[in-house]
């Protein structure tokens, strides 16, 4: 009898190149087993074809920032597989509502009418989870099951293969996750979580959006435009 093999997820192309044998490793057929049941007795947050949406939206040579969360949002139609962003038509959660605060103190650009971060990602910024699925209404139910070394892998592909990127790291979680990041070679931001009990330590006042295109800039690069397209129809 032939072994089994598994194939693997339709990852964006670039990133396959630099991630595809993880797929083999034992941590991540093990996290497929895991998924499988859990999708026969929970809902699963994001669906199934967004859950890889962070690398497809912004393949690995078109990195130019890194912002981490921790893991999707677990209500009902949220998740996209974005780190803090939400789908169309959705009301922003209160940790990116203080995302669009400190851009609008520190930008000048106006408070968006949706929470869909998509624009950024197709502009280099992998919007990037620790944990890349959730049960519905569990937050951190799927922590420890193998993504975590998945994510890793992508941080330190990105650290080892580029030069010049953006890390913005919120709270202890993402610092400690990228804290093998090169400084030498790579800009690190950090800050507080931008969450209600968080935002007034530290990421008020960071002022990291004017930071990131400044640097972007002084590598001859082009700024992110941190405004998102209104959802809302013409009047």
């Amino acid at each position: 009898m032939k072994p089994t093999t598994h194939k693997p997820p339709q990852l964006e192309p670039s990133w396959l190149a630099v991630m595809g044998d993880t797929f083999e490793q034992p941590y991540m057929q093990n996290l497929r087993a895991f998924l499988r049941e859990e999708k026969r007795s929970q809902v699963v947050y994001p669906p199934g074809p967004d859950i890889f949406n962070a690398f497809w939206a912004t393949p690995f040579d078109a990195v130019r920032v890194v912002i981490l969360g921790q893991d999707p949002y677990h209500g009902a139609g949220q998740a996209h597989g974005l780190c803090f962003s939400v789908q169309p038509g959705v009301p922003p959660p209160p940790s990116l509502v203080n995302v669009f605060k400190e851009i609008q103190a520190d930008t000048g650009i106006a408070l968006p009418d949706n929470g869909n971060l998509m624009p950024w990602a197709r502009q280099g910024v992998l919007l990037l989870n620790a944990v890349l699925t959730v049960r519905a209404g569990q937050p951190q139910s799927h922590a420890n099951q193998g993504w975590e070394q998945f994510t890793d892998r992508a941080i330190a592909e990105l650290n080892r293969r580029r030069d010049g990127l953006v890390f913005a790291l919120w709270g202890t979680p993402a610092q400690r996750k990228a804290q093998s990041v090169d400084r030498s070679r790579h800009l690190v931001l950090t800050a507080s979580h931008p969450s209600p009990l968080a935002a007034y330590r530290g990421f008020f006042g960071s002022k990291h959006f004017s930071q990131i295109n400044a640097h972007l800039l002084a590598r001859g690069g082009t700024p992110i435009n941190w405004s998102l397209p209104s959802l809302l129809p013409p009047r």
